[in-house]
């Protein structure tokens, strides 16, 4: 098996960072634009896709800023982030992705992201 190697991508999003958190770290939010339906119960999320379930351990949180995930059945070091940036001067909010995937899919992992965070800003109405 190929070893997994970290990524990150950032995307500009018009959103106050507060009202972009939500949508980053509770399940009606994340049901919104990440993925068919989403429960939590303690610190664990499931994911579900087209009848498939995943579940994620929440590692990380600061409000309004980050969540990061840990994928439950994936290598220890992986996980995905979800990071808000804020710039100091001019107030522009951009959203940091940065997750872990093979040499060979990366790219494709890059364009379902894409896809899933264009589908984040038309929620947002952004």
């Amino acid at each position: 098996m190929s070893e997994k190697k970290k990524f990150t991508i950032e995307y500009e999003i018009k959103s106050s960072p507060r009202i972009l958190y939500t949508f980053l770290n509770e399940a009606n939010g994340l049901t919104q634009w990440f993925a068919d339906d989403v429960s939590v119960r303690d610190q664990i999320y499931t994911f579900t896709w087209d009848g498939e379930k995943q579940n994620a351990k929440l590692v990380a949180i600061k409000e309004n800023k980050l969540v990061r995930f840990k994928w439950i059945d994936d290598e220890p070091q992986c996980y995905f982030e979800m990071e808000i940036i804020q710039d100091e001067l001019t107030n522009d909010v951009a959203l940091s992705i940065t997750d872990f995937a093979t040499e060979d899919t990366i790219a494709e992992r890059k364009q379902i992201w894409d896809n899933q965070i264009d589908y984040l800003i038309s929620t947002l109405g952004a």
